[in-house]
């Protein structure tokens, strides 16, 4: 695209240039890597050194930032946000191209609107609808009765099962599956005449993924037991995440990569899940409650509260608790030297 002034850009994101604002920008790059010609921004202290070296022709700032001499900068309540949405100016999201690939099965009572894209080795099963503009890219599988909302972008092998409702603007990354059997199993003692088995319980369920949510890579959404699993508006799920059947997630979610929530618990909106974290079944948590990574989450948490540690607790408990756990060896030591000078005192008071 053709170069935009600085004095552009600042004007779209609400920002305000020091130094010249009439400098080309024709893209955008990190600070260690950004020519004359591209912008970049500077969120986190531990970049400073970056900061002061880089050779950007611009750089994105909070409004409280110390400059160094001679630095053109964009002074922006929120930076990373102000960058993101130059980014997106230069790397606009792909358009569909409508049509359906000769490599494509759709049946005959699918529905597909006449400005989606649906790539080869698409399979759209029947009474499935596919709404406008959306695209299907190669090994898509939408399964029977299954609907797809407008403005979607379905990457490769993503599967969406039977009777399953995706919403308006929803991204899939590879490999995502939507609707896979929730883990259910009753144990039966008896069997059928061959010893104890665990049995099936049918997963008679859907997913539904509201407007504007986006799921990584291999992310697994299980469908309900009975009822709805369900993804609310806005929700943001990273790679390897599993969401299992039955489970509510509010909207405006967070769940960062290999993170898990069991089944029938329910997330607030807001809810902020990291790394790694592990969320048991029939646990609610309460609207902006923030898990830090690697926590375990064994009991319901109110809302606001932010938590850590296994089981999750209070993080500033949590982190003054980290702190004396570091010491515990010396604190021993020291323990067991006080209870031999207590010992030595107490028997020369007893002489």
């Amino acid at each position: 695209m053709e170069p935009r002034t600085l004095a552009e850009l600042a004007a779209l994101v609400g920002g305000e240039v020091s130094g010249d604002g009439s400098i080309p920008i024709t893209g955008v790059a990190p600070l260690e890597e950004a020519g004359p010609g591209q912008v970049s921004f500077f969120a986190n202290k531990k970049y400073r050194a970056a900061f002061e070296g880089s050779k950007a022709g611009a750089v994105l700032v909070g409004g409280e930032v110390a400059v160094p001499a001679g630095r053109t900068v964009v002074r922006s309540a929120n930076p990373y946000l102000a960058f993101a949405k130059i980014s997106l100016l230069f790397h606009p999201a792909a358009v569909a191209v409508p049509g359906i690939s000769a490599r494509a099965e759709v049946a005959p009572s699918a529905q597909v609107d006449a400005s989606a894209q649906v790539g080869p080795f698409v399979s759209v099963g029947p009474g499935a609808v596919v709404g406008p503009r959306t695209v299907l890219h190669a090994g898509v599988q939408v399964g029977a009765g299954a609907r797809i909302g407008a403005d979607c972008l379905l990457y490769q092998n993503v599967v969406v099962r039977e009777q399953c409702q995706v919403g308006d603007r929803v991204i899939l990354q590879p490999g995502c599956v939507i609707g896979s059997d929730g883990f259910g199993f009753a144990t039966d003692l008896v069997g059928a005449g061959q010893g104890p088995r665990h049995f099936k319980v049918p997963q008679a369920g859907v997913v539904v993924i509201e407007d504007d949510v986006e799921i990584g890579a291999n992310t697994c959404v299980d469908r309900a037991t009975l009822g709805v699993t369900r993804v609310g508006r806005g929700s943001k799920i990273d790679n390897l995440v599993q969401i299992a059947h039955n489970v509510e997630l509010g909207p405006l979610c967070i769940m960062a990569g290999q993170s898990g929530v069991a089944g029938s618990s329910r997330l607030g909106m807001g809810v902020a899940i990291w790394g790694q974290v592990a969320v048991n079944g029939h646990i609610e948590l309460g609207d902006r409650v923030n898990v830090s990574a690697q926590s375990g989450v064994a009991h319901d948490i109110p809302a606001g509260m932010r938590v850590a540690g296994l089981p999750a607790i209070d993080e500033k408990l949590w982190a003054r608790n980290a702190i004396a756990f570091e010491r515990l060896y010396e604190m021993r030591r020291e323990l067991r030297e006080l209870r031999r000078t207590v010992a030595r005192l107490e028997g020369k008071e007893t002489t």
